[in-house]
Protein backbone atom coordinates (compact mmCIF):
# COMPACT_ATOMS: atom_id res chain seq x y z
CA UNK A 1 0.00 0.00 0.00
CA UNK A 2 1.46 3.34 -0.99
CA UNK A 3 0.99 6.64 0.76
CA UNK A 4 -1.93 8.76 -0.45
CA UNK A 5 -1.07 11.79 -2.53
CA UNK A 6 -1.61 15.36 -1.34
CA UNK A 7 -3.24 16.09 -4.68
CA UNK A 8 -6.04 13.68 -3.75
CA UNK A 9 -6.54 15.43 -0.41
CA UNK A 10 -6.78 18.82 -2.10
CA UNK A 11 -9.62 17.55 -4.30
CA UNK A 12 -11.84 16.90 -1.27
CA UNK A 13 -14.36 19.53 -0.28
CA UNK A 14 -14.30 20.95 3.26
CA UNK A 15 -16.92 18.56 4.63
CA UNK A 16 -15.23 15.48 3.16
CA UNK A 17 -11.89 16.70 4.50
CA UNK A 18 -13.28 17.14 8.02
CA UNK A 19 -14.96 13.74 7.92
CA UNK A 20 -11.77 12.03 6.72
CA UNK A 21 -9.72 13.74 9.46
CA UNK A 22 -12.18 12.56 12.11
CA UNK A 23 -12.16 9.05 10.66
CA UNK A 24 -8.36 8.90 10.70
CA UNK A 25 -8.18 10.18 14.29
CA UNK A 26 -10.55 7.40 15.38
CA UNK A 27 -8.53 4.86 13.40
CA UNK A 28 -5.29 6.04 15.03
CA UNK A 29 -6.84 5.74 18.49
CA UNK A 30 -7.87 2.18 17.66
CA UNK A 31 -4.40 1.38 16.30
CA UNK A 32 -2.81 2.77 19.48
CA UNK A 33 -5.04 0.51 21.55
CA UNK A 34 -4.08 -2.51 19.46
CA UNK A 35 -0.41 -1.59 19.73
CA UNK A 36 -0.62 -1.22 23.51
CA UNK A 37 -2.27 -4.62 23.89
CA UNK A 38 0.20 -6.27 21.51
CA UNK A 39 -2.43 -7.25 18.95
CA UNK A 40 -1.34 -4.91 16.14
CA UNK A 41 -0.76 -7.23 13.19
CA UNK A 42 0.19 -4.61 10.60
CA UNK A 43 2.37 -1.94 12.24
CA UNK A 44 2.83 -0.12 8.94
CA UNK A 45 -0.85 0.91 9.04
CA UNK A 46 0.00 3.17 11.98
CA UNK A 47 2.58 5.05 9.92
CA UNK A 48 0.27 5.30 6.90
CA UNK A 49 -2.57 6.69 9.00
CA UNK A 50 -0.28 9.26 10.64
CA UNK A 51 1.08 10.32 7.26
CA UNK A 52 -2.37 10.74 5.71
CA UNK A 53 -3.63 12.64 8.77
CA UNK A 54 -0.68 15.03 8.53
CA UNK A 55 -1.43 15.63 4.85
CA UNK A 56 -5.10 16.32 5.52
CA UNK A 57 -4.35 18.66 8.42
CA UNK A 58 -1.89 20.52 6.20
CA UNK A 59 -4.51 20.97 3.48
CA UNK A 60 -7.04 22.12 6.08
CA UNK A 61 -4.58 24.67 7.48
CA UNK A 62 -3.72 25.92 3.98
CA UNK A 63 -7.41 26.55 3.35
CA UNK A 64 -7.76 28.38 6.67
CA UNK A 65 -4.79 30.61 5.89
CA UNK A 66 -6.12 31.33 2.41
CA UNK A 67 -9.52 32.28 3.83
CA UNK A 68 -7.88 34.55 6.41
CA UNK A 69 -5.76 36.20 3.73
CA UNK A 70 -8.80 36.82 1.55
CA UNK A 71 -10.71 38.21 4.52
CA UNK A 72 -7.82 40.52 5.41
CA UNK A 73 -7.42 41.65 1.81
CA UNK A 74 -11.11 42.45 1.45
CA UNK A 75 -11.17 44.25 4.81
CA UNK A 76 -8.16 46.39 3.91
CA UNK A 77 -9.71 47.48 0.60
CA UNK A 78 -12.97 48.54 2.27
CA UNK A 79 -11.26 50.36 5.16
CA UNK A 80 -9.28 52.75 2.98
CA UNK A 81 -10.19 56.39 3.60
CA UNK A 82 -11.96 58.17 0.79
CA UNK A 83 -10.09 61.24 -0.38
CA UNK A 84 -12.21 64.11 -1.62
Amino acid sequence: MSFPKVKEARQLNDEQLSNRILELKKNLANLRLLKATGRLEKPHEFKHAQHELAQLLTVERERQQQAEAEKTASASTTDEPVSA
